[in-house]
């Protein structure tokens, strides 16, 4: 039998796991892999967090998305903490958030133990790519361009 607090702990992830991320509205926040832990007690949700670097200019706004998706599902008590350990690394971006990122043109970040693998262009998947700039349109980004099929492209940083 699954009890009232872990049926409302599901509905609350699953409201939760179509908050998109501000900067890449592509992915949701579960996709990213910042939204660490969702908990109901006694009807006060208790939703973790965890940002993508200590300065990120999103986490204000992902907290109010978070608490208002929460909050239009019928739950009253939310309370949404941000948590820095573990640190996030781009290895926690779901495999689903790959695919997304490189369909939309971006392409996704590397697993860090896969660094030496070569970075591929999201449009024509060839390795035959140069780095235009460190910074592309988010500093996580850099900007590419595609020697095979002239495209440029984000390149999500692995961190």
């Amino acid at each position: 039998m699954v009890s009232a607090v872990a049926l409302d702990a599901r509905r609350a992830r699953e409201v939760l796991a179509q908050v998109v991320d501000p900067e890449i509205p592509t992915l949701t926040i579960e996709e990213l892999g910042i939204l660490r832990d969702v908990a109901v007690e006694e009807g006060r949700v208790t939703v973790d967090i965890t940002p993508t670097y200590s300065g990120c200019p999103a986490m204000d706004l992902i907290r109010r998305q978070v608490r208002d998706a929460l909050v239009a599902a019928g739950f009253v008590d939310v309370e949404v903490r941000t948590v820095y350990a573990p640190a996030w690394t781009t290895d926690d971006i779901s495999d689903e958030g790959r695919r997304k990122l490189a369909a939309v043109g971006i392409a996704p970040p590397r697993r860090l133990d896969e660094v030496t693998v070569p970075i591929l262009c999201p449009r024509c998947a060839t390795d035959r790519v140069r780095t235009v700039a460190e910074f592309g349109s988010t500093a996580c980004k850099a900007l590419m361009v595609c020697e095979r099929c002239g495209e440029p492209f984000d390149r999500f940083k692995e961190l």
